[in-house]
């Protein structure tokens, strides 16, 4: 059984100081400084107005004018994210991390050390989390997201087990719970569009017309429905480093770039780091006018050198929003241990053999491990395409 942790309105508690401040009236998050001007979460009583998620700035004033609008939090969204993931996986839990208030992991190998059941697993997740969330299970991730949807604060929703039972217990959810994938997030407006509204009317289309209409999100769609999902793939808990430097005064410009080299040089001391090298960096900062700024660098290659990370990072200080409070700088990825010898006579294909592991290894830490893929011939004289080729992993 996979057991989906569900929060609602993630981003808008943490950036609004907690869930208690959503009952106050009308809120939501505003527009990000410097992006198009499409809000974000909001809150219940925002949409009894009729306000959602992703509308413009000035439609959704025109229809609740008393909307008060909370500075997005990226940085503390994050923080807090982090920390309950780190929760569940103090209980044993391999977790597979969604959007930030979504996470899915599979129960089976915690039941014996929680009663031998799926609710005292579920029991031990919320103990852990302590805080207000929703638990759903069932036996593929899309099902258990659609149980925890369904589910309440205190009382979690369970799927039953079977094939068939599963997708009747699917058929009346709304397609708008395919928008939580995003191969599948621009279907519900189309097939709304069409007439299909729910799960059950979803299934029964004819995969070959989906495929014609939406390509591979077509029947992929149509799986999830029924209930059929891919294997989870939960993340590989990683140390982080992180220093931070609360500036005197609201800083910008030159200010910003010695205080990040400070940053740079205070985080390659660290004993923690144990001579490994650096590769994937947050770069976070705390604005004067509210809200934090955030941004994910992933290096051409793994870097110990701190004049190179001045380099790679001190452009990304021009995106600030507004000057900063506090800015702070994490490692969220290491690389080899230090120690990049170049021979005095290299051939021009080990060069370029190295040079192109070092660019697999930076494609896999910024998008996955299915960033770097190979075609390999299964079956050349087939008449069916999808059995000619296959993808896998491809290692220099």
């Amino acid at each position: 059984m996979i057991v989906c942790v569900l929060i609602p309105r993630f981003e808008l508690a943490v950036a609004a100081g907690g869930r208690q401040q959503l009952a106050a009236g009308p809120v939501a998050l505003a527009p990000e400084t410097g992006r198009e001007q499409l809000i974000g979460e909001v809150s219940a009583a925002a949409e009894a107005y009729g306000v959602h998620a992703k509308m413009r700035l000035g439609e959704a004033l025109g229809r609740c004018p008393t909307l008060r609008l909370i500075p997005p939090d990226p940085a503390g969204v994050a923080d807090e994210w982090e920390r309950l993931l780190t929760a569940l996986e103090g209980i044993g839990a391999a977790v597979e991390p969604g959007r930030p208030g979504l996470a899915s992991f599979d129960a089976r190998g915690l039941k014996n050390l929680y009663g031998g059941t799926v609710e005292g697993v579920i029991a031990a997740a919320r103990r852990a989390l302590n805080t207000s969330v929703r638990l759903g299970a069932a036996p593929s991730r899309f099902a258990a997201l659609a149980a925890a949807s369904k589910a309440r604060a205190r009382r979690p929703e369970i799927a039953p087990a079977g094939p068939a039972l599963l997708a009747a217990y699917l058929a009346p959810l709304p397609t708008r719970l395919l928008t939580t994938r995003p191969e599948t997030s621009a279907m519900p407006e189309t097939l709304e569009r069409f007439g299909v509204h729910t799960l059950g009317e979803l299934a029964k289309l004819p995969t070959p017309a989906l495929a014609d209409r939406f390509g591979a999100a077509g029947p992929l769609a149509k799986r999830l429905a029924r209930g059929q999902d891919t294997p989870l793939e939960p993340r590989h808990p990683a140390e982080q480093l992180e220093e931070r430097l609360e500036l005197p005064e609201s800083a910008s410009g030159p200010q910003l770039e010695r205080a990040l080299g400070l940053l740079i040089d205070r985080l390659l001391a660290r004993r923690e780091r144990r001579g490994r090298s650096l590769r994937t960096a947050v770069l976070a900062a705390k604005l004067v006018e509210g809200g934090t700024w955030r941004v994910r660098m992933t290096f051409r290659e793994a870097l110990t050198d701190p004049r190179r990370m001045r380099l790679a990072l001190t452009p990304r200080l021009a995106e600030l929003p507004a000057p900063a409070d506090v800015i702070r700088l994490r490692v969220e990825g290491f690389g080899p241990p230090a120690g990049d010898q170049r021979s005095l006579l290299q051939e021009p294909a080990a060069v370029r053999a190295a040079r192109l592991r070092e660019a697999v290894h930076q494609a896999r830490a910024a998008a996955g491990p299915e960033a770097a893929l190979r075609i390999l011939p299964v079956d050349p004289d087939s008449r069916v395409p999808e059995r000619r080729l296959a993808l896998t992993p491809w290692d220099p």
